[in-house]
């Protein structure tokens, strides 16, 4: 009988939802594709790997989950509603009715769980707990549930209030979701606000309230009142063993892939860098290249050992001064395959993603970066000082320079080597990450941008680590001196680059 009522919330919960998205939201498609990209980014997707999509109705969100997965994941989309007739069964995509929970799903396990807008107070404990049971070990779950705080939401219930309607959603805010979760026995548990891009809203609005919605979700007490909470949390064991699995799919990448990865002070990040970057594209790889950057720590006999031990790390230790410019063209000097792949240590989580680069790769793009701020880039936690430093720059960059592009300053780069040996790299900083996005785009080169994943990088990801005052003029200097020589053809500081007029960058 509880289970009756439960599942009756749950019906109650989905047939809402999906009333809202088909009459109420003029940009669901691109919503949900944005929250299918979250979902793909933040679980670091595999081929293989099983997903449970509860409370999928008519398939609306399943459509752009089966997309964004390109057809590698077996997905089952299971409902509460007894009759959904719009559901698209072209799709290579298991639909399942329920009419108890876990019901027919008893006897099954997933590696990844997504849920929108259905865990209600009402019946918190046993689903979660149903949820739990359905979950490989170590597998991961994702949330989107609707924020009690919206403004929006609370207006409306203002005004239902003369009308006669009434909204039975319970709703939890972020700490009664945390702690639901913690209480059923979830771990790494992560719950953000996220999503200011909701009604009053129009189409023709949507993409300068995307770009502002990620300001606002890092901007302290401002982002409590977002439209969603968004919810990532793992079943134990915390440590889970990744299928071993080759991610090659070009043959034209076979062996021409050297990786750059600037070290100082990274002995914890180097061996389960090292041991996935050969799992996942040993093929590709022509070799990896660390460069010890004068490190306190052991990074230096981690680096020998790994060298040691796999015949394709080739060591570069640095003599002072130190710099993390110095060491990246130190890296790009030592790397002698066809592309070089630039990116840090504790990338090891991104890997996956890179995908997306290599395949930019092979349609003849010169250069791919990893972009931030892609309109399908998730961003979470990060520091607000940093954004605005980021999205000021490149605001002022994208005028001056008379392009368009989003996020050319980030490290994580994949550069045809013909292209670096045409660069001429001075910054001794971070500022080289502007000089190896800004230039070769100047140059002529064919600069594609793909979206990455960027969630709470470290633990002391703040302001300080990145010293952002200190590296700050070497940016501006980049992009003043690059402003000279495309409109007075200045001779100074890069002279013997040619800038040229060629056609926009093609964003993603």
């Amino acid at each position: 009988m509880v289970n009756t009522e439960f599942i009756e919330t749950l019906q109650q919960r989905e047939q809402f939802r999906e009333f809202y998205w088909k009459k109420r939201d003029p940009i669901v498609k691109d919503r949900l594709l944005w929250r299918a990209q979250t979902f793909r980014h933040l679980t670091h997707l595999l081929p293989g790997q099983s997903i449970l999509e509860l409370g999928c109705g008519s398939g609306l969100f399943t459509k752009q989950l089966y997309r964004v997965s390109k057809g590698e994941n077996p997905i089952t989309a299971a409902t509460f509603l007894e009759h959904v007739s719009e559901q698209d069964k072209s799709l290579p995509v298991e639909f399942v009715s329920l009419s108890s929970f876990p019901g027919q799903l008893s006897n099954r396990k997933y590696a990844n769980i997504i849920v929108m807008d259905l865990h209600d107070r009402k019946n918190s404990s046993w689903f979660l707990e149903c949820i739990h049971t359905l979950l490989e070990p170590g597998g991961q779950v994702i949330f989107y549930e609707s924020n009690p705080n919206n403004p929006f939401l609370n207006a409306r219930k203002v005004f239902n209030k003369f009308t006669g309607k009434t909204d039975f959603r319970t709703l939890l805010n972020r700490s009664d979701l945390k702690s639901s979760l913690e209480n059923s026995g979830f771990i790494n548990i992560s719950a953000v606000y996220n999503d200011f891009v909701y009604a009053p809203l129009t189409p023709k609005g949507v993409w300068v309230l995307r770009n502002l919605s990620i300001l606002l979700e890092n901007l302290s007490l401002v982002k409590s009142l977002a439209g969603a909470i968004l919810i990532h949390a793992q079943k134990p064991p915390q440590e889970v063993v990744l299928p071993n699995m080759c991610l090659c799919n070009h043959k034209e990448l076979i062996g021409a892939i050297s990786v750059v990865v600037p070290c100082h002070n990274e002995e914890m990040n180097l061996q389960p860098l090292v041991t996935r970057l050969l799992g996942f594209y040993g093929d590709y790889l022509h070799e990896i290249v660390l460069v010890d950057d004068n490190s306190k720590d052991n990074t230096k006999a981690v680096i020998a050992q790994l060298a040691a031990e796999y015949p394709l790390v080739k060591p570069v230790y640095r003599t002072p001064p130190n710099g993390v410019g110095r060491a990246i063209r130190d890296g790009y000097k030592a790397a002698t395959g066809e592309y070089i792949l630039s990116m840090d240590c504790d990338f090891q989580h991104l890997l996956p993603e890179l995908r997306d680069m290599f395949d930019a790769a092979v349609k003849g793009y010169d250069v791919v970066i990893g972009s931030r701020f892609s309109r399908r880039s998730v961003l979470l936690n990060y520091p607000f000082q940093k954004i605005m430093a980021n999205r000021g720059f490149h605001f002022l960059a994208r005028f001056i320079l008379r392009r368009k592009f989003r996020d050319l300053t980030n490290n994580l780069k994949l550069i045809r080597k013909e292209v670096l040996d045409n660069l001429q790299l001075t910054q001794n900083d971070f500022a080289i990450n502007a000089e190896t996005g800004l230039m070769p785009m100047l140059m002529g080169y064919k600069v594609r941008e793909v979206p990455i994943s960027w969630i709470n990088r470290t633990p002391d990801m703040g302001v300080s680590s990145f010293r952002l005052f200190k590296v700050g003029g070497g940016y501006w200097k980049v992009l003043y001196q690059l402003w000279l020589k495309k409109n007075f053809h200045s001779k100074s500081y890069y002279p013997n680059i040619k800038l040229k007029e060629i056609d926009k960058v093609r964003l993603p």
